[in-house]
């Protein structure tokens, strides 16, 4: 026994002078930044929302909100846990104060203030800008997959749900008739003054009827658009969850399809804080480009000077508009180089020499020759074959997907029959000659994929991962979201919001300390 350390204090030790809850957290706890910066902020907006005057005394939004955001930033996700962490945790029971709220206060209180959540996002990158820490010079936009709370296999189909409506008209038919006959005796004992009312668990029975049927017209309509993509629904049905309805059945990150939300952020390359963020229920990320920067300009009273975004985010509506909006764009917009593309010749009307046909370049989907073996004369309106075959203006072709209406020209090839490329360029079911496709943004995709293949784009565009994947990596990977706790989009996007807001307030807490550290140094010199 006299080998191991006595403890410094036994549990039933009267003590004399008691230490405060202060002197139990350090000088330099980021958790004392945290409440410094929280009560500087404006609370006014988040107090109007009490009644002031009924009820029981509430904590303050300002605890409640502290809680949230240092909790999140510490993977504290729950309010059970949440709540067991501001009564046991004493960084925690500082920033509480010592209140001691419980789990449905904590949860309740997350989904109440939206609106106000939005301002402290606003307010704490406006004091990141103010400082310095904050810069809009290169900032990345890139989207990825949170699981949503459902089950991977609890989904509906157009088949499933049209048989649970049917087994619900016959139970609500049956319960109905019942209903009927009870009327009818009371009308009996009672006369025509009883009360007639519809019994609770049909009107549940017909509201549930109301929003299956709901779900079967977006279903129909889903599988319409997968019939015009030249997809099957009798084969692949289009499914919506069961449990979160807005979302939707995507592919994961880490493999394998399951009902997901696509969260989006714009990070900043200066600091790492995230300047906007949103969530989708869809994977149409690329049309939240545009949106999301002209939110960061409004938020933070100017626009970034360089747009940074992976290829699918190349689309012509998007370098259409960040020209507009004079934002320089980098993206992923591979094109062969024209230095080893022997189709870029002088004399497009001429063929390209035999032994030069290895190096056109082929296509990686249809394994024939890429659309950059085909030369375009934008003053004859013309594009020309590898064999100077020219390829004139057949037919202007437009369709809508997924509510994007999208256009183009098609130029067709008339000499296809005894081309010697024939077999590299076109399948052996086409009768009516290669085909060509240029929109009205083809020019803009040029100029930028020309831009792209200089070094100086290339080093600019290699900053794009390290500011747009790093926050996903830490949001998921450090704070653990890898699946959301809330159901439905609103709630799904609030969620979100909370844990940027607590990255962001992290950042801009750990920044002002570096500046403070740094400044106390420089007055000690």
């Amino acid at each position: 026994m006299g080998y191991w350390a006595k403890a410094p204090q036994a549990r039933g030790q009267q003590i004399l002078f008691s230490t405060t809850l202060d002197d139990a957290i350090p000088p330099n706890h980021p958790v004392r930044l945290i409440g410094e910066l929280l009560d500087g902020f404006d609370w006014t907006s988040w107090e109007s929302q009490y009644h002031g005057f009924r009820g029981q005394p509430p904590i303050h939004p300002r605890v409640l909100a502290g809680l949230w955001l240092y909790g999140l930033r510490r993977g504290v996700r729950s309010s059970r846990k949440l709540e067991y962490m501001s009564r046991h945790g004493v960084d925690f029971l500082w920033l509480a104060e010592g209140h001691a709220p419980d789990h449905s206060t904590l949860s309740s209180f997350r989904l109440q203030f939206g609106d106000q959540l939005k301002d402290l996002f606003r307010h704490v990158l406006r004091v990141a800008m103010a400082a310095g820490l904050l810069r809009l010079i290169d900032v990345a936009t890139d989207g990825t997959r949170v699981k949503a709370y459902n089950g991977r296999f609890e989904t509906w189909t157009a088949e499933k749900i049209s048989k649970v409506i049917d087994d619900l008209v016959k139970e609500f038919e049956k319960k109905l008739a019942e209903t009927r006959e009870n009327d009818g005796r009371e009308k009996g004992l009672l006369g025509e003054n009883s009360n007639e009312m519809l019994p609770p668990e049909l009107a549940d029975l017909k509201l549930r009827r109301e929003k299956l049927e709901q779900i079967q017209r977006e279903l129909k309509a889903m599988d319409d658009a997968r019939r015009k993509e030249g997809i099957n629904p009798a084969k692949s049905p289009a499914q919506i969850p069961k449990y979160d309805p807005d979302s939707r059945v995507l592919p994961n990150k880490e493999g394998g399809y399951a009902p997901n939300y696509t969260p989006i952020c714009t990070a900043e390359g200066h600091g790492g804080f995230l300047v906007d963020v949103d969530v989708i229920s869809g994977s149409l990320e690329q049309r939240e480009l545009l949106p999301s920067l002209d939110r960061v300009e409004r938020t933070l009273g100017e626009k970034p000077e360089n747009s940074l975004a992976d290829g699918l985010f190349a689309t012509g509506s998007n370098i259409e508009g960040l020209g507009q909006r004079d934002i320089e764009f980098f993206s992923n917009l591979p094109s062969p180089d024209p230095a080893t593309n022997p189709a870029i010749r002088s004399d497009p009307t001429q063929p390209v020499p035999p032994e030069q046909w290895d190096q056109l370049p082929i296509n990686a989907q249809s394994k024939k020759l890429d659309k950059s073996c085909f030369v375009y004369d934008s003053q004859t309106d013309t594009f020309y074959c590898p064999q100077g075959h020219a390829m004139p203006f057949d037919v202007t072709k437009s369709e809508t997907t997924r509510g994007e209406k999208s256009t183009w020209n098609t130029y067709r090839c008339n000499d296809c029959g005894d081309c010697p490329l024939k077999a590299r360029c076109i399948a052996k079911t086409n009768k009516g000659g290669r085909t060509v496709s240029r929109d009205a943004h083809a020019s803009q995709r040029d100029k930028l994929a020309a831009k792209m293949r200089e070094d100086p784009a290339k080093k600019k565009y290699d900053q794009r991962m390290r500011i747009a994947e790093t926050p996903f990596a830490m949001i998921k990977h450090i704070l653990g979201l890898r699946q959301f706790l809330l159901r439905g989009l609103e709630k799904v996007k609030l969620e979100w919001l909370w844990t940027c807001t607590a990255i962001n307030l992290d950042k801009l807490a750990r920044g002002l300390a570096r500046m403070r550290c740094d400044l106390e140094a420089k007055a000690l010199n």
